[in-house]
């Protein structure tokens, strides 16, 4: 058994017995959240009963613990230290980056006065005499000559308006009497109606984004317009992944013992959709040796294990991290699952290497991933800091006695006929081994140590499949 196995039963013993003590019933569970009549997790869930529980002691490795809000500090200004990195790059290669720098127009939008639609430049009041075919102004081409009062000639969407036109209108809006040649509007015309006036967007040196916004092909668009053909961006962090242990299989199905590693296809598609560069995902066996030189001589600027992080007979993180003079930042969280993560400095480089230690337990390295990696990694990365938001929970929600927890949830429209306001309703199979639950969420709810009650407002932390950030 695991110490957060031996945790989690010492948790939920104490809360039975002053449950016992109370003469409280267990409430019914409905089959797609999670209430407070809901069974513990076997297999490592890290839960108890919503309320209050019986006063311990803490123990050593609980009073050790981190508080979970300061650990997600302590990440962010680990990877928010040293000297801002910035690399240029073509637009070509720019998607997905963080912008280093403002982006600032280098010319003004549009750069001269244009039209917004086909049809006729016009100079004052009509009925306008109009010029010949071979008049035409067309998007592209050289500027045109100034338009005579009275004068009207056929434009192209984008073109160049001519010195001295007072307003374009539309083909549609139009009645060309060609015997005449003369143009009548079909409805009033307004002084620079369908003019795109030259710097209407913006002027040159205006700031269109700040500095840390995310390269969209939106973006790439604008600063094409704008003339840019490089920009700065932030490297992204170079990630390996150390899968370990010597019970996990690559294919086929568990037998004898052997499970099949969950974690090696998880965590490199959601390191990229933080932001990561992840140079390689290896699975390493038991072996103290092995992981002191894969971690000693990786090249990335931050290397993730999964596993090893206790204090078990195979568990060599801590060893290997003090034989190689590491610091460790953060010593195990207050979380549930999860609490036996770490985050330490490695030595190396003038901005300092990162190791993160997740627990083996698949939705215990998850929250380890949403607790320390993406942190560190976002202000490595320059961005900032989402802002929070909180959503209220449907139905009760089981707590820890003394820790935070962190509950898959889905968000689904209130009331009974489904148009009231969104609420996040926890999910089953949400114990430290299980990714049943997480896969089928849109994010996870930050329940207080004792659990929460229906209605109550929670913290919620989105997940990156939900924001479109998987590519």
């Amino acid at each position: 058994m695991s110490q957060e196995d031996r945790d989690v039963d010492e948790a939920l013993a104490l809360v039975s017995r002053a449950t016992e003590a109370r003469g409280a019933a267990a409430q019914a569970q409905a089959p797609h959240a999670a209430g407070p009549g809901a069974e513990p997790d076997r297999g490592g869930g890290g839960t108890g009963r919503t309320g209050p529980a019986a006063a311990s002691s803490p123990s050593p490795a609980r009073s050790r613990a981190t508080p979970w809000s300061e650990a997600r500090a302590v990440a962010a200004r680990a990877g928010g230290a040293g000297a801002p990195r910035t690399r240029r790059v073509p637009l070509a290669r720019a998607l997905g980056q963080v912008l280093a720098e403002p982006l600032r127009a280098l010319t003004d939008l549009p750069s001269f006065d244009t039209s917004a639609m086909d049809g006729w430049a016009v100079a004052g009041p009509g009925p306008w005499w109009s010029v010949g075919e071979g008049g035409q102004v067309l998007a592209g081409h050289a500027g045109p000559a100034a338009l005579a009062d009275g004068a009207a000639v056929r434009i192209a969407t984008g073109a160049r308006v001519p010195p001295d036109a007072t307003a374009v209108i539309r083909s549609e809006h139009a009645r060309l009497d060609e015997a005449q040649a003369r143009l009548y509007a079909r409805r009033e015309v307004v002084q620079g109606q369908d003019i795109r006036p030259r710097g209407q967007e913006c002027r040159t040196g205006d700031r269109l984004l700040p500095a840390g916004a995310l390269v969209s092909p939106a973006v790439l668009g604008l600063a094409a317009a704008a003339g840019y053909d490089e920009l700065d961006i932030v490297p992204r962090a170079r990630v390996e992944v150390l899968v370990l242990g010597d019970e996990l299989l690559d294919e086929g199905l568990p037998h004898d013992g052997m499970v099949r590693d969950a974690l090696g296809p998880l965590l490199a598609p959601w390191l990229r959709a933080l932001g990561a560069e992840v140079l390689a995902t290896r699975h390493l066996g038991d072996d103290a040796d092995a992981l002191h030189r894969a971690v000693t001589t990786s090249e990335a600027d931050l290397v993730v294990t999964t596993g090893g992080t206790a204090a078990g007979p195979v568990d060599h993180v801590h060893p290997i991290l003090r034989e190689a003079g590491a610091e460790l930042l953060v010593d195990g969280v207050a979380v549930r699952p999860g609490h036996p993560m770490l985050l330490a400095r490695l030595g190396g480089g003038a901005e300092g290497r990162y190791l993160v230690g997740l627990p083996g337990n698949p939705l215990a390295a998850v929250s380890g991933l949403l607790t320390l990696a993406e942190p560190l990694l976002r202000a490595r990365a320059q961005r900032p800091a989402p802002a929070p938001y909180s959503s209220p929970v449907r139905d009760a929600v089981n707590g820890h006695p003394h820790d935070t927890r962190l509950v898959p949830v889905v968000h689904r429209a209130g009331g009974a006929d489904g148009n009231g306001p969104e609420q996040a309703v926890p999910l089953h199979y949400n114990g430290p081994a299980m990714l049943r639950g997480i896969a089928a969420a849109d994010a996870l709810a930050v329940v207080p140590p004792g659990g929460a009650r229906a209605g109550q407002h929670l913290e919620i932390l989105e997940l990156p499949w939900t924001e479109g950030r998987f590519t």
